[in-house]
């Protein structure tokens, strides 16, 4: 089973639980808030399950075990994409291995 980002897991759950009506249980079926529905439906199809309760527990779970992306420091130097102030600028013929023209 494929499982979701865990940012976009987390986003889900919050904006789901802040939706909630004081007490923070999911509100039995009848009118409510649209938006509560369909994110209860997607935590639901996210987490692989079929009851919301059962997909807040899960994602929880998920979210806990998920490490941190750690985040990739800087390289020193210029982007290797960036031209640099070299005479020649690009010379695409060359990179190719073709003859440079003169």
């Amino acid at each position: 089973m494929l499982k979701p980002h865990p940012t976009v897991l987390r986003r889900l759950v919050e904006e789901y639980e802040a939706l909630l009506p004081t007490g923070g249980t999911a509100p039995a079926s009848g009118p409510g808030d649209p938006r509560l529905g369909d994110l209860a439906y997607t935590l639901c199809v996210s987490t692989g399950t079929r009851d919301v309760e059962d997909a807040l527990r899960t994602a929880h779970r998920w979210l806990a075990a998920a490490a941190p992306e750690p985040v990739p420091a800087p390289r020193p130097g210029p982007e290797p994409l960036v031209p640099s102030p070299a005479p020649r600028g690009w010379d695409t013929a060359a990179a190719a291995g073709a003859p440079a023209h003169a």
